[in-house]
């Protein structure tokens, strides 16, 4: 409630200049309940005690390093899953380029520039399995709202922002106090976080024809069948009334032991029946297929327009808005697609 009101109600207040409200609304709200929570269980109104005593029990400074819980275990069924899931996750990527150069004013990335960013993400998803971090690495659509909102796209700032984040992760204190966080705290700011990345997806209909009948259908139905279809697949097999131990972000993952397809095949059953449960998915393989097979103009369709490397080169904004910083890309002139 509290985000709802700093983000909603409260957004066009000014402190500083600034819209604070707006920009730290998560933060604000988490720490004022926080707080709130805090002090009414020190008072005794609540009983909440933090079961997990992270912040007892882990080190002040720990450095991390790779394969430090064991070396790599490689399942070809869930390789192929995780193939699929990082297409999808590139083409998120793909429009977040495109809605991020238009927030900071400059020209849309070149071919190159986009195979260039996807290709970091992958080394990026790399270093994270290496070093154990249970989660791939992937353009966040929140932070092209973030853009948006504190109209702040210089790079500089995000890479001192990294630089932060490494040094905090260097220091255990931090991450738990970042676990202590109650869970029904956790659970209240992912139903506005999700639901404002859910409204910011379907803000880059804006660049197509958002009235035209034939945009609208190819919408309602991806989002309609990626509703019903992963739903049919977990609840398939299952007794009626039957209240699933597994969490829901483990179901799709579960539903290989009870889908629908039986080919035959154990491994191709796997793949099947965890794709198939898996919502993006659905959305997104409903969405390639009408909206390049049913008919309709480029300006209809929404098509982005990339910029060409050969006009690019002869532009020095457009050079030293995506070049490579340190100038790394010298070293790399070799590999056509690191560069515009």
């Amino acid at each position: 409630m509290m985000v709802i009101i700093f983000a909603l109600y409260l957004r066009k207040i000014k402190l500083f200049g600034y819209r604070v409200f707006l920009i730290y609304a998560v933060p604000l709200g988490l720490g004022i309940t926080w707080a709130v929570a805090f002090a009414l269980t020190a008072s005794g109104v609540y009983s909440y005690k933090d079961t997990s005593h992270a912040l007892r029990v882990s080190p002040w400074f720990r450095f991390p390093y790779p394969l430090q819980w064991g070396t790599p275990v490689f399942n070809w069924k869930m390789g192929l899953v995780m193939c699929l899931v990082s297409v999808i996750a590139s083409v998120d990527s793909v429009g977040s380029y495109h809605a991020s150069s238009l927030f900071v004013a400059t020209r849309p990335p070149t071919a190159g520039i986009v195979s260039r960013g996807i290709g970091v993400e992958g080394i990026s998803t790399v270093l994270a399995g290496l070093w154990g971090t249970g989660v791939g690495s992937a353009t966040i659509t929140e932070n092209v709202h973030t853009i948006a909102v504190t109209k702040m796209g210089s790079r500089k700032a995000v890479g001192f922002g990294a630089i932060v984040l490494i040094l905090l992760s260097l220091v255990g204190k931090v991450g738990a106090f970042i676990a202590s966080i109650p869970d029904v705290m956790v659970a209240a700011l992912l139903c506005f976080m999700w639901a404002i990345l859910c409204a910011l997806g379907l803000s880059n209909l804006r660049y197509g024809a958002t009235g035209s009948s034939r945009n609208s259908i190819v919408v309602g139905l991806a989002l309609f069948l990626s509703l019903s279809v992963p739903s049919y697949f977990q609840q398939y097999g299952l007794l009626p009334n039957t209240n699933s131990s597994v969490p829901t972000y483990f179901q799709p993952y579960n539903v290989a032991s009870h889908g629908p397809v039986d080919t035959g095949f154990g491994g191709v059953n796997y793949v099947l029946n965890t794709v198939l449960s898996l919502n993006m998915v659905i959305a997104f393989l409903v969405a390639v297929i009408l909206d390049n097979t049913v008919p309709g103009g480029r300006q209809e369709r929404g098509l982005y327009v990339w910029s060409e490397a050969e006009e690019a080169t002869r532009e020095p904004s457009f050079l030293k808005d995506y070049e490579l910083p340190f100038k790394i890309g010298r070293a790399f002139w070799w590999v056509k697609c690191m560069g515009l």
